[in-house]
Formats: structure tokens, C-alpha cells, sequence
């Protein structure tokens, strides 16, 4: 359970847009070709396959930089380019996203490109385009130039190394020797096996295989492993190590002491992109002053969803909030929200596919008429918003000695049963405002109405959605209850009189 989930839900939802995070390394464009397969060809036992759609989309530290953008943050991306089409199919892939390019086109150096043919879901192949080797020495100037540059304005810097060549271990020292100089964390997505170039930096995140690798330990022994990396955190003047352990999770560690974050069960299709969504996880949290500890538990919320596409896809913010939703589904505090943060949470439901269903009225003094009413609107759609009427909304369509209940309680009181996954308070007379700020898909109201005469129908009906006609509880209403209850005052004055 990941502490303080609220206060993290609002940090994802509205700090992160005012991050800006500055990805350094090796650039490139990753183009598909997805197809169908249906019969292995003649002229040698390989599959044959019949192209259907081409994309192209960032990879490598491109990919990281649109990981960023898709949460939410603002990004610029440095590193080397070939001055070609590809690298103008990449600028405006990055543009598009709202990313910032600082490239530096090299002579001899084609844009670094990876081809994926793919048979359905699965990736039959891939073809590399790239030179290897490292560029003159005037490109590197270029480049730290540009990287500098930017650095000021960042919140923190990621080195996503693919080893094609931008990150050398001058140019890796010279960026995070002057980050440390500005306090601005360093993450590291090493490829290197040699850990001394990265000497310095906040955190190095390599995967099972490249830790195991740089410090010559199995893998297959994972105390092994970690307590080895104990010893590269010291070695190395990092403030922690991280290492992705695949289905085992994340792993944190510092000397003396090691946290695991457990992955969750998820069907993999792809682990193409994971490590790069997981620094980008990171960088965020480590930029917004999360605990590392917290860190690593969204990292792997992050990886966890990226693992269930297809190729190189991001993480959208959206779908880290989705994915927080059902721990947060046990606090009633969580559940009622302001008109904003309502319309936030909606787009985030709708945009996993979600439909959304919206109730309203004064509610109070909650009955079983009422919670018989939302456990069946509940039923129509995946989520029910209730939206009460403010106390002074309540008094001008009730009358002076209404409501109750006052706003805050009735609202909590709803937010505590499972069939309810939102409230919000209005103070209009009418819902129509806020109906056409939510759209929701379904409008459901108690049986003493009728579609005729249900406020804001029309507006539903208009872009696509449903009115439901709940049926009532017989001889229960909150009207009843208030009468019910001054039954017993009115006969005791007049036995007084």
C-alpha cells in the first residue's frame, strides 16, 4: 500500500505539469509494420506477412522523454541526430507530444532507427539502421552546450544510455557534475557495465541483466546480487541504487538496507519500453521529493501497464491514475471532490473506457430508499457520481428548516457506501451545469419521475447519453421520516395544553 495515496494522487494529477525534466542520451525512431499471418512462405520456413499499418513513434531516450509528456510533465530531450528524414519524422513525433528537441546533427551518422515487424501481436522481427562509434569531438561540444543550456530550468536530469555513443564517460560526468552543482537529481538508465562513468549521479536503475553483468554477480542469486549493489552504492557516491528484477518488481537499495516492491500480476505482451517508463517514473517522483520508497511503487505501477501493449508505448497519465483508483476506493474522504477534480477523475475514468454514471439531489437524511436507488444506478455504468445540492440550494427548494443534514455530512455519508465512487456538491437549483461539464453516459433518477420531467434529459440525450427511471422504495421519503419524527413533540404539547 503505497502511504499518504492521496496526497500522491494530487501530486500526479496537478504538481507534475509544472515539472520540466531534461532526458540526455541516445535518440531513436522506431518504426512498426503490423500485419496478419496466415501461411508460412514457399521460398524458405519463415512466416509471411501481409502489412496492414506503419507507424512510426520515438524510442530510446526519445521514448523516456514522451513517457514524461504522456504523464503530464514538460520535457526536452538532447542527443544525436543524422540531419535526415527520419530525424524530421522524430522532431515533429516530439513536437507533436510538446517536447522540446536539442539535437545535434552529426556528419556520417544516420538517424538511429529500429524496424519491428509484427504478426498480429507478436514481433516476428527487427532490423536495426545505425552506425556505431563515437563522433568528433566538436559534436560533443555541441551537445553539452545545448544540455547545459537547459539544465537551470529543470527539475531533474535523466542519462537514458543505449550505447550508440552520445553518453561517453566525459560527457556523463560533465552533465552530473553540474547538476549536483544546481541540487538537481540524476537518473541513470545505464547500459554501460562499467558503473564509474555514472560515478555521482542520484540513482543508476539498470535491469537484472546489466546489474548483473557490471558487478560480475549471478543473477540467479539475488541476495548475491543485492547485497554486491549495497557495496556499488557507496562505490559509486550514489544516494541508491534501483534494479528492475522483472516479474520480482523493483528493488531499492541502499547500504545496509533494501526495499522490493513487488510486481503485479499483468499479462505481458511487450516488455519493449519498460525501463524507459520506469525512469520516468522515478524522475517525477524524485523531482516532486517523494520518498524513493514511493517512487519505485509507482515506477512499477508504471511498468505494469506498459508491459500489457504492444512495441514502444508510453504510460499515460490517465492510466497511472486508473490504476491508483481502487486502493483509493476504500476512503470516503477520497471520494468527495470539487467540481474541477471531479471533471479531472471523469476524463481519467472515461478515457480507460469507463462509463460513467451521475445522480442527484439533496439526500438528506439518507434512507434505504435512497441507497436502494444508487446500488441500481450503479448498475448501469462503471462509476456513479453523486452530486448533492448544496445547504443553500437545499433551503430554496425545500424550505428555511431544511436541510438536516448539512452539505459536508451528507456528502461523507454518501462517499461511505461501496456503490458510490464520487460526490460533489453544486449550488445551482439545477444539475444542468454540471451535466454538461461531466456528459456523463447515463442520467439516473428515483421513480417519482418520469423522462418527461427529469432536468437536464434533453442535455444528456444530446450528446449520446441515457435517462433511467429508478423505481422507489414504497412509503419511504425523507418527508415521511422528518414527519415521523415531530410526531411524538406534536402529541406531547398537546397533552401538555
Amino acid at each position: 500500500m503505497i502511504e499518504q495515496l492521496h496526497d500522491v494522487i494530487q501530486m500526479i494529477d496537478r504538481q507534475w505539469a509544472s515539472l520540466r525534466i531534461l532526458v540526455v542520451g541516445d535518440v531513436i525512431l522506431d518504426r512498426s509494420i503490423t500485419g496478419e499471418v496466415r501461411r508460412i512462405s514457399p521460398e524458405a520456413p519463415v512466416p509471411v506477412v501481409r502489412a496492414t499499418h506503419q507507424s512510426e513513434q520515438p524510442g530510446g531516450a526519445a521514448n523516456v522523454a514522451v513517457n514524461l509528456a504522456r504523464l503530464g510533465a514538460q520535457s526536452v530531450l538532447a542527443g544525436f541526430t543524422g540531419g535526415d528524414e527520419n530525424e524530421r519524422l522524430l522532431e515533429a513525433s516530439l513536437r507533436s507530444n510538446g517536447i522540446v528537441p536539442v539535437f545535434v546533427a552529426c556528419a556520417g551518422f544516420p538517424t538511429i532507427t529500429k524496424l519491428r515487424i509484427l504478426g498480429g501481436r507478436q514481433q516476428m522481427l527487427r532490423l536495426d539502421s545505425e552506425e556505431l562509434g563515437e563522433r568528433c569531438a566538436d559534436d560533443y561540444r555541441r551537445l553539452l552546450e545545448g544540455v547545459l543550456a537547459q539544465l537551470p530550468s529543470c527539475s531533474a536530469v535523466v542519462l537514458s544510455d543505449y550505447a550508440k555513443g552520445a553518453l561517453t564517460p566525459e560527457v556523463c560526468q560533465a552533465v552530473i557534475q553540474a547538476a549536483r552543482r544546481e541540487n538537481i537529481p540524476v537518473l541513470v538508465d545505464p547500459k554501460s557495465s562499467d558503473f564509474s562513468r555514472y560515478r555521482g549521479a542520484t540513482t543508476i536503475c539498470p535491469n537484472l541483466a546489466e546489474l548483473s553483468s557490471a558487478l560480475h554477480v549471478s543473477g540467479h542469486d539475488l541476495n548475491a546480487l543485492l547485497a554486491a549493489a549495497e557495496s556499488t552504492v557507496t562505490a559509486f557516491d550514489l544516494e541508491f541504487l534501483t534494479a528492475t528484477l522483472s516479474e520480482k518488481g523493483i528493488a531499492l537499495v541502499r547500504p545496509g538496507n533494501r526495499f522490493v516492491a513487488p510486481a503485479a500480476a499483468r499479462q505481458v505482451f511487450d516488455v519493449c519500453g519498460a525501463g524507459d517508463t520506469v525512469i520516468a517514473v522515478l524522475a517525477l517522483c524524485l523531482a516532486s521529493g517523494l520518498r524513493p520508497e514511493t517512487a519505485v511503487q509507482l515506477a512499477n505501477i508504471g511498468a505494469g501497464i506498459v508491459v500489457g501493449k504492444v512495441g514502444t508505448a508510453p504510460v499515460e497519465k490517465h492510466e497511472m491514475l486508473a490504476a491508483l483508483a481502487p486502493e483509493i476506493a476504500l476512503s470516503a474522504a477520497d471520494k468527495v471532490v470539487t467540481r474541477p477534480e471531479l471533471v479531472r477523475r471523469v476524463a481519467s475514468w472515461k478515457a480507460n473506457g469507463e462509463r460513467v454514471v451521475l445522480t442527484n439531489g439533496c439526500f438528506d437524511l439518507l434512507h434505504i430508499g435512497h441507497i436502494s436507488m444508487l446500488e441500481q444506478a450503479h448498475r448501469f455504468g462503471d462509476k456513479l457520481i453523486v452530486a448533492i445540492n448544496s445547504d443553500a440550494s437545499v433551503k430554496e427548494i425545500k424550505g428555511p428548516g431544511r436541510p438536516i443534514v448539512n452539505q459536508d455530512d451528507r456528502a461523507r455519508v454518501l462517499a461511505a457506501l461501496a456503490a458510490v465512487d464520487a460526490v460533489t456538491v453544486f449550488d445551482e437549483l439545477t444539475p444542468v451545469e454540471l451535466l454538461t461539464e461531466i456528459r456523463p453516459d447515463f442520467l439516473a433518477k428515483g421513480g417519482d419521475y418520469n423522462l418527461t420531467t427529469v432536468v437536464g434529459a434533453s442535455e444528456v440525450e444530446s450528446w449520446g447519453g441515457q435517462v433511467k427511471i429508478v423505481p422507489l422504495v414504497e412509503g419511504v421519503s425523507t418527508t415521511r421520516l422528518i414527519q415521523k419524527g415531530l410526531s411524538p413533540a406534536v402529541g406531547a404539547q398537546a397533552d401538555s395544553k
